[in-house]
């Protein structure tokens, strides 16, 4: 694993690319689908930038800390799916930042701050119980919790294991921020202005969180990609369709309450998991 080092640093460094420009084709596949021109494909970089050079300023000095802690685990879970670590201390990690991410917005009083940071703990109640089943699953089939097992198999894996992968897209949805699943915070602003729990971050710190959003969805992307690790084709096609299903639910979508994603979203996601698990189980 330690001889992977180098080139897991390597991909970790064009994740940062390769998220910025999703995000960009995110935006323009967005606005034609609102009848909309839109910005181009590298504006996420030009805000990024931006973000860079305005003023330092925060409410509360934590939230520094914690913007730093956000995309620091960010950055350490791709560079542990690169090294074709363990996916339990991938998730782990991963915990970590989006904790860290609810302790800045509980740091200062504003009451979008506040709720955005509530909504964003019932978010994580919702997804982290869904990726934890996939996660055994995947162990299921490999016999170990390690990414590299994943990559020995001689066959794919979304075969036999589709229900899996219907409910990792509901965690997948959640961690875009897409609808009907983004009450803690929305990327678009066909949803609202206010930010919920990024509502009071601003400058390099703001820039910090978006970079960690960026490598989140590299993260997410790989998951989904060990569902197809048989073929670079199917890989892609796999990526590539799931990553434009998720846009159009984001915009045919309206964004549903907190109850509804706790109640319904985690209980279909469990009950698709469970399923899925007991066949393989069974077979």
């Amino acid at each position: 694993m330690i001889m992977l080092l180098p080139y897991a640093v390597a991909a970790l460094v064009l994740s940062v690319i390769a998220g910025g420009l999703l995000s960009g084709v995110d935006r323009i596949v967005t606005a034609r689908l609102q009848s909309r021109q839109g910005p181009p494909v590298l504006q996420p970089f030009y805000d990024v930038f931006k973000l860079f050079g305005k003023t330092h300023s925060v409410v509360n000095p934590w939230q520094v800390f914690c913007s730093f802690v956000y995309v620091t685990a960010s950055a350490l879970a791709l560079l542990l799916f690169f090294m074709r670590g363990d996916l339990l201390l991938l998730f782990f990690i991963l915990t970590i930042g989006a904790v860290f991410q609810v302790v800045g917005a509980l740091t200062v009083n504003s009451p979008f701050s506040q709720v955005g940071a509530q909504r964003e703990l019932l978010q994580m109640l919702t997804y982290e119980p869904i990726l934890i089943l996939v996660f055994i699953a995947l162990s299921m089939k490999s016999g170990s919790f390690l990414i590299a097992d994943i990559y020995r198999l001689e066959e794919p894996l979304l075969p036999s294991m589709p229900l899996v992968y219907v409910a990792l897209g509901y965690a997948l949805t959640i961690k875009l921020r897409k609808s009907p699943f983004d009450i803690s915070a929305s990327h678009h602003a066909h949803q609202e202005i206010v930010r919920g729990v990024l509502n009071d971050y601003s400058g390099p710190q703001l820039a910090l969180l978006e970079i960690g959003h960026w490598l989140d969805v590299v993260l997410l992307l790989g998951i989904c990609s060990l569902f197809w690790s048989t073929g670079v084709v199917g890989m892609i096609v796999l990526l590539a369709a799931t990553y434009f299903v998720e846009l159009v639910i984001d915009n045919v979508c309206a964004r549903l309450t907190w109850q509804w994603m706790l109640l319904r979203g985690l209980c279909a996601g469990v009950i698709l998991c469970v399923i899925n698990l007991f066949l393989l189980y069974a077979v």
